[in-house]
């Protein structure tokens, strides 16, 4: 659908029909300013709406029995985003301002989770026994019922997949609530739901709102079972104060602060580009950004003199421009927020490299801090802003890490093959990578430890999330 400008206009997807809003909201592309389009602006209506086609559908539906119904939809699902990938790739950077290698990323994310999730939607496990005899007992995993999704803007293709792909294929039904700030992605992400034909009217409610009165109605309503919510530590813990009357399941993915150790014997020419991408991916707005160097004393100096000029050196840019490196931040509000905290940094820390602002880009900056318990090492910055932190023993760094109220994922670099075990144990991290980073795989939990959040997405964990365990017990008397 356009508008009367004649750009698009991305509208809700609730109970398979399309439907607008009274209140419009404007998309803009954050490195340029540019109108790309307008999208309907929902909230308690809409939330309302989504909510109620989901529990009939969950009601009144073979959805939550019929399993390979569940897989047949997921495996469309991925083959409807699969066609219009170079769309999406597009369109996610110059509404969501990332650069068009990190677009292909998200979508190439996507793509196998819901494949992934079709196919552990034909699976199950349980436990049956003869207790004593005549007496059995087994397990069977139900559907909890509906399930709401909150999703953030900085990822929100891959980011709502990961959540409503294993409520679906659980049985659950689902009511979905996207951000304003990529309202035009939210109504391509539509479209291609409204075109999984496998998919009944109504198991799958998508509504877009810049405001935050639909979000708290699936977070306090008791037709809502279970709610996935990806964000801030903040807004997780008014979450969980608002689901407590109604004593909803919850899966919440929240801050992070992700500790890059690097120690003495670390390759870094390996090392210091994936470093220089974990401050700069997603323009450091992502949960996982690699926002502490932390770097034992031999090697510090050099490692500070090359990742200076590596970060130095990035190609800061439009999203849809082949040659940027790093694009532009959400918004311009965010990134003169980013700036600050890096010029009250100054106060109290030695700022290595000072990333200068335009609009709503800002280069990657580098702030050598001592004092563990200082604003820039303890909160968390989302922009592209890292502190490097200098460490003399495994000990020292194990404590440096675990020091803030985060423990989302860490990343350790050693040529030491025992180090990584020994370390990631004592990590307070749910992901521990190994001379790499931000390496996810389907099949494997991800989660955080501490304020980070709590329950587990990916991986069968993901999808037990939205699963209750039934016993049935069965007393069958000798004839």
């Amino acid at each position: 659908m356009t508008n009367p400008a004649g750009l698009p206009h991305a509208r809700h997807y609730t109970a398979g029909r399309w439907s607008d809003s009274r209140t419009h909201g404007e998309s803009r592309n954050p490195a340029t300013g540019e109108l790309l389009g307008t999208y309907a602006d929902g909230g308690a209506e809409e939330a309302r709406a989504a909510i109620s086609a989901a529990r009939r559908a969950f009601d009144t539906t073979d959805w939550a029995r019929d399993r390979h119904l569940r897989a047949r939809a997921l495996s469309e699902m991925a083959d409807q985003l699969a066609l219009r990938r170079e769309e999406f790739v597009r369109l996610l950077a110059r509404e969501n301002g990332k650069i068009l290698d990190e677009a292909a990323f998200e979508i190439d994310m996507s793509i196998p989770k819901l494949r992934y999730y079709a196919a552990l939607a034909l699976a199950d496990h349980g436990t049956a026994a003869e207790v004593r005899p005549g007496l059995y007992s087994m397990t069977l995993r139900e559907p909890a019922g509906v399930a709401g999704v909150i999703v953030p803007w900085n990822a929100p293709v891959v980011l709502a997949v990961r959540s409503f792909a294993p409520a679906l294929a659980a049985g659950c039904t689902v009511a979905v609530k996207l951000p304003g700030r990529t309202g035009l992605i939210n109504g391509l992400l539509a479209e291609v739901v409204a075109a999984t034909t496998a998919l009944p009217a109504g198991a799958l409610n998508m509504f877009t709102e810049s405001g935050n009165a639909g979000a708290p109605l699936l977070v306090s309503s008791a037709e809502v079972d279970v709610l996935s919510y990806t964000g801030s530590t903040t807004v997780g813990r008014t979450i969980m104060e608002q689901a407590a009357p109604t004593l909803k399941t919850l899966s919440l993915e929240l801050g992070g602060k992700t500790p890059m150790l690097v120690f003495d014997d670390a390759d870094l020419a390996a090392a210091v580009p994936v470093l220089t991408k974990a401050v700069t991916t997603f323009a450091g707005q992502f949960c996982m950004a690699g926002s502490r160097i932390l770097v034992q004393r031999g090697i510090a100096d050099e490692l500070r003199r090359r990742l200076a000029a590596a970060l130095e050196a990035v190609e800061v840019g439009p999203g849809d421009d082949p040659a940027s490196e790093m694009g532009a931040m959400i918004d311009e509000r965010n990134a003169e927020r980013v700036e600050r905290i890096v010029a009250e940094a100054a106060d109290y820390a030695d700022v290595v490299v000072r990333g200068e602002r335009k609009g709503a880009f800002i280069r990657p900056s580098l702030v050598e801090v001592t004092d563990v318990t200082a604003a820039i090492v303890q909160q968390e910055v989302f922009g592209p802003v890292a502190t490097f932190e200098v460490f003399d023993t495994e000990a020292e760094a194990v404590a440096r890490a675990n020091a803030t109220e985060y423990g989302l994922s860490a990343s350790i670099w050693t040529r030491d093959v025992d180090r990584p075990l020994r370390v990631g144990r004592e990590l307070k991290a749910g992901t521990v990578w190994t001379n790499t980073w931000a390496v996810v795989h389907d099949q494997f939990e991800e989660g955080g430890f501490k304020q980070s959040g709590i329950g587990r997405l990916n991986g069968v964990r993901g999808l037990e999330e939205f699963q209750e365990t039934k016993h049935l017990v069965h007393l069958a008397p000798r004839a």
